[in-house]
């Protein structure tokens, strides 16, 4: 009997507490509200047509309605064996990790330059010119890049047959033009990714920095020993995320970028998907395709925060 009047008198204590958490903070529940309905609507509902993959396409019919694919993986398979999607997936790897590798550590070694900017309105003014390439969109950068890197009318390739070298096939040979493709993309993104570096920085105590200083320690030093390890949580996070898009890729940009001499490099399965689905009208064959680069990015996701966590790092859940 006592035993049973405890229990009331808890569940009636965490109901009171249930309460009065309520009435403090509902506000942000309701807040909360919009941005659940949000990925409710455009995310989760629209899963339910990743079954395409699976069924033989039927535009007369709706997605539940369609008939199962024989065999259920036929598909998958008939993508595997379509050298156009073979290449397209071994582009879209190695243009990611050049991204990786080249645009990854970019936005760190400029957070740490312009934190040890010692003018103020020289750093702000730096800031603001590094963010701006981010808020242009693929296409105005293409164009931007046509009229310096054109092979005979291009602004730089004017100035080297002017000093009297040749002329560079920026955007018309496939080496090239992957060099190219990967400076833009560091360019468009290397700013705006600093800020979340910068922001990490200011968040190291300042007395490190003065106790190193009367140890003798020079500028040098001081980003080695205190702000590159303060840094690395996130830059492992950011690692991890980057990692989990290894597979990804991105529509605008090699698409706008691309042109007939370079689709050997530049066919990524963004435009694959696109050429062949939208264009093509085979969503059965490109939802496979997408299904499958979802789920390869997913492994890489969880492979990278095991790993993270095994080293010893909090990774990102």
């Amino acid at each position: 009997m006592m035993s049973v009047l405890a229990n009331k008198k808890i569940s009636n204590g965490n109901r009171r507490k249930f309460t009065i958490y309520m009435k403090k903070y509902w506000t942000l529940y309701l807040m909360l509200l919009l941005p659940i309905t949000f990925f409710i609507v455009f995310k989760y509902i629209p899963m339910t047509y990743i079954q395409i993959a699976f069924k033989e396409y039927n535009i007369t019919k709706s997605v539940w309605e369609m008939d199962w694919s024989d065999p259920l993986f036929k598909y998958f398979g008939k993508a595997f064996s379509n050298r156009d999607f073979l290449y397209a997936l071994r582009n879209t790897i190695f243009l990611n990790l050049l991204d990786l590798a080249v645009g990854f550590p970019a936005p760190i070694i400029l957070a740490i330059i312009l934190n040890e900017l010692p003018f103020r309105r020289f750093k702000r003014l730096t800031q603001t010119v590094a963010y701006m390439p981010h808020f242009l969109s693929w296409i105005i950068i293409s164009g931007l890049a046509m009229q310096m890197f054109a092979p005979t009318s291009g602004f730089v390739n004017i100035l080297l047959t002017n000093m009297g070298y040749g002329t560079v096939p920026f955007l018309t040979k496939p080496l090239y033009w992957v060099v190219t493709y990967v400076l833009l993309g560091v360019w468009q993104s290397m700013g705006w990714n600093s800020i979340i570096y910068l922001a990490a920085i200011t968040s190291i105590n300042p007395e490190w920095y003065e106790a190193a200083s009367v140890d003798g320690a020079g500028r040098l030093r001081k980003i080695w020993y205190i702000t590159l390890p303060s840094l690395k949580p996130t830059i492992v996070t950011m690692l991890i995320m980057n990692l989990g898009r290894i597979l990804g890729s991105e529509f605008d940009r090699p698409y706008s970028l691309s042109n007939s001499m370079v689709t050997d490099v530049s066919n990524v399965i963004a435009t694959y998907v696109y050429t062949n689905g939208v264009r093509g009208l085979q969503f059965s064959l490109t939802t496979a395709v997408g299904l499958f680069q979802s789920v390869v990015c997913v492994i890489f996701l969880f492979a990278a925060n095991a790993i993270a966590k095994k080293m010893g790092e909090r990774g990102v859940w």
